[in-house]
C-alpha cells in the first residue's frame, strides 16, 4: 500500500505559522509533505503571492497524518 506524500519547493505559509524565536517558525500542515533540509527557499502567505522571505527548513517530522517544519527566516522581504 502506498503513503500519499507532495515534494515542496517553497514554504507556503498562509498565515498558519507560529514564532518560536525571533526568526525561528513552526508550521504544521495536512498531509506528509517533504521539504529540502537547509537549502535557502522562498516563503509565501499563498501558492501565488509575492514572495514575502527567505527560509531554510530545519527540522521536518511526521506524524498523524501531519507534516511539521521548524524554519528560520533568513531574509525578510516584506512585512505584510
Amino acid at each position: 500500500m502506498g503513503m500519499p506524500v507532495e515534494f515542496n519547493t517553497m514554504i507556503v505559509t498562509k498565515g498558519n505559522e507560529k514564532r518560536i524565536e525571533e526568526n525561528i517558525f513552526l508550521l504544521e500542515k495536512e498531509g506528509y509533505r517533504v521539504y529540502p533540509l537547509d537549502i535557502p527557499m522562498d516563503v509565501r502567505k499563498t501558492k501565488n503571492g509575492e514572495k514575502s522571505g527567505t527560509g531554510e527548513v530545519q527540522k521536518l517530522e511526521w506524524a498523524n497524518g501531519r507534516t511539521s517544519i521548524t524554519y528560520r527566516l533568513t531574509s525578510l522581504h516584506s512585512t505584510n
